[in-house]
């Protein structure tokens, strides 16, 4: 029985024996072994054998890159307001004895220089920079817990402004000043659209008005061509006209013979009209038709005969010339002789008719 438990007790020591002889390393950390109180070695991951009893491994140090956040910390920026700052940084141990035994603890050490150095940074600045100078920040921070943290073996990757978050005051303040500044480049941008659209709609009514008046020239201009141009035409078939009765006059001989059957032709159209209900013709009618050729043969171009062929006047191109002047003054002269002819009948019949209807004259009344 006593030998059983020397056995037990043997291999009981053996197992505690082996475990303080092999450690096992786990990949990127790093065990930092001390013999009897002093650092003695750096065990690399894997499997390691050490002098039990004798050796310990005191730290296991954590190789990879690590991520620290840190509390948001009041700072009094250079206008003596205070803000509080969220950071983040980015770390790695690449010396672990010296981060063993240069620093008692590390990840404190660089939370409190991480907040000495951002105080110091923001301090400098006032509010607005503090909010727009991230970059800044994470700059001053970097090269300063770089510089501070390599006798620790430590390397500082990368520090990030999470947050700056103001005072509930001065964040209203802040608020309202962009509301009022964005209201304001609202209202410029509206009275610029206004002045644009009044332009354009002043331009566009510009140049209506000047292709209306323009418009209105050319019509007054066509209007006026159209008019003189119908004018001009109405001018000269006038004048043709002129022209052909002269002719036609000079062609004739007029003289007082012609004139009396024109006042003959004129007769019936005086008793023309429905309100023409009694004509009363004088008895000295024939002797007026008598002495009407007398009369007018008085007027001045007009011969009581004609005294032989007339001069022709050249009507210009658009008449068509005479192929012979002799014939077409013989019947002229036919024509004439025919109204006179026809006058003459008219003037007796006429005559005979009033002799007919009027009461003998007796002498002795107007004695």
């Amino acid at each position: 029985m006593a030998i059983l438990i020397v056995l037990a007790l043997v291999v009981i020591f053996a197992i505690v024996l082996l475990a303080k002889t092999v450690k096992i390393i786990p990949q990127a950390r790093a065990g930092i072994v001390e013999r009897f109180g002093k650092y003695h070695g750096t065990l690399t991951p894997g499997l390691n054998v050490i002098v039990p009893f004798m050796d310990k491994v005191r730290y296991m140090i954590d190789m990879r890159e690590q991520v620290v956040t840190f509390p948001p910390q009041p700072v009094i920026t250079e206008d003596n307001l205070t803000v509080s700052i969220d950071t983040v940084i980015y770390f790695q141990v690449n010396d672990p004895i010296a981060a063993t035994y240069e620093i008692a603890n590390y990840i404190q050490a660089v939370e409190q220089l991480t907040m000495t150095t951002l105080r110091n940074i923001a301090g400098g600045m006032d509010l607005e920079q503090t909010l727009t100078s991230r970059e800044r920040i994470n700059t001053g921070l970097s090269t300063v817990l770089d510089e501070a943290t390599g006798r620790w073996g430590i390397k500082v990757k990368r520090v990030e402004v999470k947050s700056i978050d103001p005072p509930v005051s001065i964040k209203d303040a802040m608020e309202k000043q962009m509301r009022a500044d964005r209201d304001k480049r609202a209202s410029i941008l509206t009275a610029e659209g206004q002045r644009q659209s009044a332009i354009l709609t002043a331009e566009g009514n510009k140049q209506s008005a000047i292709l209306n008046a323009e418009g209105a020239r050319e019509a007054q201009i066509l209007r006026a061509q159209a008019d003189r141009e119908s004018s001009i035409l109405r001018a000269q078939g006038e004048g043709q006209a002129i022209q052909t009765v002269f002719q036609a006059i000079h062609d004739g001989s007029p003289d007082q013979s012609l004139l009396a059957y024109q006042y003959l032709q004129m007769l019936p159209k005086i008793a023309e009209g429905d309100a023409n209900k009694l004509w009363i013709v004088p008895s000295e009618i024939g002797k007026a038709l008598e002495g009407l050729g007398s009369t007018l043969s008085d007027m001045k171009g007009i011969p009581a005969n004609s005294g032989g062929p007339a001069k022709r006047v050249d009507l210009g191109p658009t008449e068509p010339a005479l192929s012979s002047p002799d014939r077409a003054r013989s019947e002229a002269d036919a024509a004439v002789q025919a109204a006179i002819a026809e006058a003459n009948a008219s003037a007796n019949g006429i005559r005979e008719q009033v002799q007919q209807v009027e009461p003998p004259v007796d002498p002795s009344a107007d004695a």
